[in-house]
């Protein structure tokens, strides 16, 4: 399997880097996984709506030119369904029964996502009801596609 992950934004902390390093390193044996980073729109701090709108939309363009044809397109959405690591599990087997080779992850700036990548997906997933920052999300997300890919195996991992 094939897994993507777009989203937008550099991580400038480096224990986070580190930790998606680790969950990369480990999902070698699973899944070629893929960290695509699409750089944020310059605004000025009081930005009109407007101006944020169209910062929006051409984040949104480069996110969408980076989902390879094909893909089944999970966006991460506050407003998506809320699984357990199970389901999450169950979803891969599904996908993986049904063809779904390549998955791509999509995780947007502090504005969010834009509409039109919002229709692209093929499903909107929410990894709490907590807000995290998108670096710390991205590092949430790669442990629970690692954790899903152990379930699945009946692999032990509580480490």
């Amino acid at each position: 399997m094939q897994i993507r992950v777009i989203a937008v934004g550099r991580i400038k902390e480096k224990y986070l880097q580190d930790g998606i390093a680790e969950y990369v390193k480990r999902l070698q044996p699973y899944a070629k996984v893929q960290i695509v980073e699409i750089s944020e729109e310059k605004r000025p701090a009081s930005a009109t709506p407007s101006v944020e709108r169209i910062a929006l939309e051409k984040e949104g363009d480069r996110i969408l030119a980076a989902i390879p044809d094909g893909s089944f397109v999970i966006a991460l959405d506050v407003k998506g369904l809320s699984w357990s690591s199970e389901e999450l599990a169950a979803s891969f087997c599904e996908w993986e029964l049904s063809g779904q080779n390549q998955l791509a992850f999509v995780i947007g700036g502090d504005l969010g996502l834009s509409p039109f990548v919002i229709a692209r997906s093929n499903l909107r997933l929410s990894i709490s009801k907590m807000t995290f920052t998108h670096p710390l999300a991205r590092l949430l997300l790669i442990e629970q596609v690692y954790r899903a890919f152990r379930i699945i195996r009946g692999e032990p991992y509580h480490k």
